[in-house]
């Protein structure tokens, strides 16, 4: 069978859940052979061979931390030339897109972005991609080289598979490029308790109708009973109510929870963009006519700040 690159997304050895699922994909069409690149990589190996990563390829160097990009992009290329794979898997984040779009101008390879499904094909792999709004969905395979996938977080379930999971040193040549833009420095993240927004299985968010800053600790602690990340529309975050890390939508971040919960959200396209690939999609907007009630499962129809009180209330007694 033949071999699939998966490129290994992991904060110091920790691998990180969408990592996971692109293994469960990868098994679909050929025999998962990991990646992992920098501090910790070494450390990746248990949970990927669990998973069902055959091998794992590890390399390590000032390089990959000190520099942007271009490392990791010399470094996957060194494995896909190294394994000669079916196609390479990577995670649909902001810095996998660009590595995996280096890559396939690289090799002179077709990429598809974004993909929420992945299948095997008599041609090669077949993906299966959102799109305007949820209201297509399409199916394409890449037709020239290798095909580059970006898989967009939650689109398939973590399921375990054992393997041998050998690890094998990566030899890389880093290219002229690689220290061409440099990182002077680093500010942890502060955290919330709360999931990480792309990989949340389940997202509750606060749009124009939340009405204020002080007014989204009501979103809050929905999200938090549900133990649920907290994300807001462009008009909330241009307003200054909420964080521009926390935007869903087109120039904020795209999520594919099982679960998405829009609250006093009108549902423009723009933020549509950003959550049209969710499982189960719930409204509570006081507008009957509001366009995110053309693309719900479950739409109610009242107050925000009568409905989610209660609905925190109810859930908050269900689990105690």
């Amino acid at each position: 069978m033949a071999e699939v690159l998966v490129y290994v997304d992991h904060v110091d050895g920790a691998v990180r859940k969408p990592t996971l699922e692109l293994l469960t994909l990868a098994r679909r069409i050929g025999e998962p052979v990991a990646v992992a690149l920098g501090a910790g990589a070494e450390n990746t190996a248990a949970a990927l061979a669990e998973h069902g990563a055959v091998k794992v390829l590890t390399a390590d160097a000032p390089e990959f931390a000190d520099y942007l990009v271009v490392p990791k992009v010399d470094a996957l290329q060194a494995a896909y030339e190294a394994v000669s794979p079916a196609a390479v898997l990577v995670p649909s984040s902001a810095e996998g897109k660009e590595i995996a779009a280096r890559l396939a101008v690289r090799i002179g390879s077709g990429i598809i972005t974004d993909a929420v499904d992945l299948e095997a094909g008599d041609e090669g792999p077949v993906a299966t991609q959102s799109a305007f709004a949820a209201s297509f969905t399409t199916k394409s395979r890449v037709s020239k080289g290798t095909p580059v996938i970006t898989v967009k977080p939650n689109s398939a379930a973590v399921e375990a598979a054992p393997a041998a999971g050998a690890v094998e040193a990566l030899s890389v040549t880093f290219s002229a490029l690689a220290t061409g833009t440099k990182v002077t420095s680093r500010t942890p993240r502060e955290s919330t308790g709360r999931p990480e927004l792309t990989e949340a299985a389940i997202v509750v968010s606060g749009g124009r109708g939340v009405n204020g800053a002080e007014n989204f600790s009501v979103i809050e602690a929905l999200a938090d009973s549900l133990g649920a990340a907290v994300g807001a529309s462009r008009a909330a975050v241009d307003a200054g109510w909420y964080p521009h890390s926390n935007q869903v939508g087109q120039t904020g971040k795209s999520v594919s929870p099982q679960l998405y919960i829009a609250n006093g959200i009108s549902g423009a396209i723009q933020h549509r963009a950003g959550m049209q690939t969710s499982k189960t999609i719930v409204a509570v907007n006081k507008d009957a006519e509001a366009p995110i009630f053309d693309l719900v499962d479950y739409g109610v129809v009242g107050d925000l700040f009568q409905v989610v009180p209660q609905l925190t209330e109810e859930v908050t007694s269900r689990k105690g």
